[in-house]
């Protein structure tokens, strides 16, 4: 087994070796790749040191299995060419969501097959809405969602949460932002689109729709970035065709895998990005029934954006493959 990761030297491939370690995945051969600024640097990794390559070096190695977190562009341009010499590409970019099968294991990996060369990771706010909206659309059919999103900066990657920081110690450093970050909330994640809604809102329609299987669902959101540093927090508000006790939605979401509830308000038991920071489980509380429609469903739902929103669900996909003798060696 010969493993890719590029984009090694940010921080979803950094996160991507430590849970690669976490979850010792048995690989042969390890190719960390970053941008040209990085070729050479040396990088730690099971006490073992490993040269940072060029994305032509790394695919004249021919790797099995490349996990890509660098950029839409450059998985637009180099996806393709591992997938030519063979290598199956799980990408963390939007480049090819709408293009590729977009998988979140737990819900759909039953749909890949052994020609799946390049694999879309979804938006990490995407994944963790859809980890708890999908068991509860199975038995209770989703009719409309309002999610509103609540942000860390670490989605926008290590210069966003070093201007935060900066901010905090009245330090004077590089803007990622177009205003404050630190005691602020910015409505506003990725660039606006002509229908006024931002391309991050707009990928939690047309992503969530495509995993659940159902374009029938209604769904708008409004996307926020705040001062936290790891752990993104949705509320959501969910329309059922079928009625629905809160115990048994409770129950359900207790029993499915990589949901954890943390619902107990009377001892104020709740989810936070503090608690979900470093931890692979969405978790989910504040269930409620909206009291102002029939059939409607509150909750709050949190989890780390950078493990299993990003780093976590690709090597999960990895790791499928593997399992299911999808990847060719």
């Amino acid at each position: 087994m010969k493993l890719a990761v590029v984009g090694a030297t940010g921080l979803v491939g950094n996160t991507m070796l430590r849970i690669l370690e976490e979850r010792n995945f048995v690989f042969d051969e390890l190719f960390l790749v970053a941008s040209s600024n990085s070729v050479g640097k040396e990088v730690l990794y099971k006490d073992k040191t490993y040269t940072i390559m060029s994305m032509a070096d790394c695919i004249s190695k021919k790797p099995d299995i490349a996990l890509f977190s660098a950029g839409g562009n450059t998985s637009l341009e180099w996806a393709p060419k591992f997938a030519d010499v063979g290598c199956t590409v799980i990408d963390n970019s939007s480049a090819w969501r709408m293009q590729k099968k977009l998988i979140v294991p737990e819900i759909n990996a039953v749909i890949l097959t052994e020609n799946d060369k390049i694999i879309a990771n979804p938006n990490c706010s995407t994944i963790q809405m859809v980890m708890v909206l999908y068991p509860l659309h199975k038995v209770y059919k989703a009719i409309r969602v309002v999610v509103s999103t609540y942000q860390s900066v670490s989605g926008t990657g290590q210069d966003a949460v070093k201007q935060m920081m900066d901010e905090r110690k009245n330090v004077v450093g590089k803007k990622v932002y177009p205003y404050v970050i630190d005691m602020n909330a910015l409505p506003h994640i990725d660039s606006f689109l002509e229908n006024g809604y931002t391309k991050e809102e707009m990928k939690m329609v047309n992503e969530t729709r495509k995993i659940m299987g159902d374009d029938s669902i209604k769904l708008t959101a409004t996307a926020v970035r705040i001062p936290v540093k790891g752990g993104h927090s949705e509320s959501v508000n969910v329309e059922f065709e079928n009625e629905f006790d809160i115990e048994d939605v409770k129950q359900l979401l207790s029993n499915t895998d990589g949901v954890l509830v943390l619902d107990n308000p009377q001892q104020n038991i709740y989810p936070m990005p503090i608690d979900a920071e470093g931890r692979d489980e969405v978790f989910v509380g504040r269930i409620r029934r909206d009291e102002s429609q029939p059939k409607t469903l509150n909750c709050w739902i949190v989890a780390d954006n950078l493990r299993k929103g990003a780093a976590t669900n690709a090597v999960q996909i990895a790791e499928y493959l593997v399992k299911q003798n999808l990847v060719t060696q």
